[in-house]
């Protein structure tokens, strides 16, 4: 059975902008998360993060407000359905809300996967807010 992981992390003082540009901008992507990341800002291409762990497309892209990808690890069973992984970017007055779902994913690897979106990108990233 699938399982899909849900959410919701307010970063303070920080606009969609900002926090599209940290996912989809190759260079940063690799800072924030310590792993090389090859990704572009246009629908239908290929992705990869971590140095090749993590694989993809990206399926549709609303630029700073909306990412839609189709999202695999390289450990998964090879029978696994890629998953959909989602980001939404609400501006909600000087802070930027990020709606995330992780949908169809394997359910050894759930658990992990929901710990590694906030210890490889949500606190780099409010950490790199912080920082500005």
């Amino acid at each position: 059975m699938a399982k899909t992981i849900v959410q919701k992390v307010v970063f303070k003082n920080a606009a969609p902008k900002e926090l599209y540009n940290l996912y989809m901008d190759a260079k940063l992507h690799t800072e924030m998360t310590g792993g090389e990341a090859k990704i572009t800002d246009k629908a239908g291409t290929s992705f990869s993060a971590y140095s090749g762990y993590c694989k993809g497309k990206n399926i549709h892209l609303v630029k700073n407000e909306l990412i839609v990808q189709s999202w695999r690890a390289e450990d998964w069973d090879q029978n696994d359905p890629d998953s959909i992984f989602t980001i939404m970017f609400e501006q909600k007055g000087k802070d930027t809300v990020v709606h995330a779902v992780h949908a169809f994913l394997p359910d050894k690897f759930a658990a992990d996967i929901s710990k590694g979106w906030h210890d490889y990108y949500w606190t780099p990233w409010q950490e790199h807010i912080g920082g500005k």
